[in-house]
């Protein structure tokens, strides 16, 4: 056994020791298992929320798309920076109304501000669809990652199995404490990782970072400037909204803020976070400086430039200290999938349909869907397919959805109704569903458009028919509308 290997383990199952020590006689309430019982203080749900960066979407993706696209992963960069300027209006209502009605989840917030259990099925529903490709997102990086890091001795799919076991054990005891307390190791080790490399490696191989943008630049003119057609400006505004209004759409993200012991711990965060989001720009230069020394990685194994160009550069037992932070981004974003995804089938899919489920209750069948849940996004992660970030994106525009309906609700006087909001999702979902799995264009759908409008995210359109589907239906069924239809009647 190579020492790679053995550094990982050794960080795997401390990560899961961590993770069942959290429970530390605490009981596992529906409140406690999936928001820490709304008592974690500022560090804690900077860590959570900070999580939201460094997954293995960043560490693989990231570096990847630099390698593969260029300047189209500058959206990465500054998608977070915006969501973290809007979390310093958005999160503090969000979180008094929660914490006032003692919510836990995002579905059961849209419920019973629209007082509509069926608007918080389909809100769930949305949720569950989106959740599960992103957890096979992060088994996909933990497989590569622990396969190419121990320079194959454990196959991709062999690891994919060890750490959904890992993540379940513990969520299925400890629920978000045990990946809050996971959260701060990963937080601390990653840094470390991301920016020891984001700096060695380009000053290593090119002397520094204004040789390594000049040798790319002559080998391949045009990949660090946008595209004319395809990832074009266009593409990059419409992709960078799109995913910096749907960052808190994400159930586990919007459950990480219902964790706080108080308001202002999000606007505090807010001022430190884009800061903190500064150091994917390292993530980046990793990838660059793959580009040149790696060549000929294409489709979903751009995602190995970090480690291919790593493994070159290291000693093993660097290698393996690399890999064991990158375990640690899928383990622990990874286990608030988990929870998110439990709680939403559990609390309201379930106690949805049928309202006088217990608490208790509630909190078993959330437990033992776990493990249901992991296994099929094991099984999706095992059947390959797209890059990382592919997937994050679809994730995206189907959460996105939900923004609308959120920002009307926290108004004094919400202009949207639960028929306009449903009939939004819907049409959004929809939208979003058809396009993707007929491999379409709007262009193609609708011919009579200029070309140019193909490289607006398919996200951002089905969200601009959603506003217009919800304020159509809100302005039909709302209280103005109800003296002249019962007039017609």
């Amino acid at each position: 056994m190579n020492s790679a290997l053995v550094i990982i383990f050794l960080v795997a199952a401390f990560s899961l020791g961590l993770g069942l020590l959290a429970r530390s006689g605490k009981q596992m309430t529906l409140e406690q298992w999936t928001v820490g019982g709304r008592g974690f203080g500022a560090l804690l749900v900077f860590l959570l929320t900070a999580g939201e960066i460094y997954t293995t979407f960043t560490f693989l993706g990231g570096s990847g798309y630099a390698y593969g696209k260029g300047a189209s992963a500058y959206y990465i960069l500054a998608y977070g920076t915006l969501a973290y300027v809007l979390s310093y209006w958005l999160l503090p209502p969000i979180w008094r109304y929660a914490k006032q009605e003692r919510l836990v989840s995002q579905s059961h917030f849209f419920a019973r501000k629209y007082e509509s259990p069926m608007l918080g099925v389909l809100v769930a529903a949305v949720g569950v669809v989106a959740l599960v490709p992103y957890l096979e997102l992060q088994f996909k990086g933990l497989g590569i990652i622990v396969s190419v890091a121990s320079y194959g001795s454990i196959s991709s799919d062999v690891a994919i199995w060890i750490g959904a076991a890992i993540v379940t054990i513990y969520v299925i005891v400890s629920g978000v404490r045990g990946t809050a307390w996971n959260a701060a190791v990963k937080d601390f080790l990653i840094l470390a990782i991301v920016i020891f490399l984001g700096i060695y490696l380009p000053f290593h191989y090119y002397g520094g970072y204004g040789d390594m943008f000049r040798a790319i630049d002559a080998a391949k003119p045009g990949l660090l400037a946008f595209k004319p057609q395809g990832e074009s400006v266009l593409w990059f505004q419409s992709t960078v909204l799109l995913t910096a209004l749907g960052f808190y759409m994400w159930p586990h993200s919007f459950g990480a803020a219902l964790t706080a012991r108080e308001e202002r711990t999000f606007r505090r965060n807010a001022i430190v976070l884009p800061v903190y989001q500064l150091i994917l720009l390292f993530v980046f230069f990793c990838g660059f400086a793959a580009i040149l020394k790696i060549p000929g990685l294409t489709g979903p194994d751009i995602d190995l430039s970090l480690f291919r160009l790593s493994i070159q550069t290291f000693d093993p037992w660097f290698i393996g200290v690399i890999g064991a932070a990158g375990v640690l981004t899928a383990l622990v974003p990874g286990s608030m999938i988990l929870i998110a995804a439990s709680t939403l089938i559990a609390n309201d899919i379930l106690r949805g349909l049928r309202p006088q489920t217990s608490d208790e209750t509630v909190t078993l069948v959330a437990r033992c869907l776990a493990p249901v849940v992991a296994l099929l996004a094991v099984w999706l992660a095992l059947l390959g397919g797209q890059t990382i970030v592919a997937l994050l994106l679809m994730g995206y525009s189907f959460v996105t959805q939900l923004f609308p309906g959120l920002l009307c609700s926290l108004m004094r006087n919400n202009p949207a109704t639960k028929a306009g909001v449903s009939a939004g999702i819907i049409v959004g979902v929809a939208t979003v569903a058809v396009i993707t799995l007929t491999h379409s264009t709007i262009v193609g759908l609708l011919p009579f458009l200029p070309l140019g409008v193909n490289d607006i995210h398919i996200g951002f359109i089905a969200l601009a028919l959603n506003v217009i589907v919800t304020a159509a239906v809100s302005a039909a069924t709302g209280p103005a509308a109800a003296p002249a239809l019962a007039g017609r009647a």
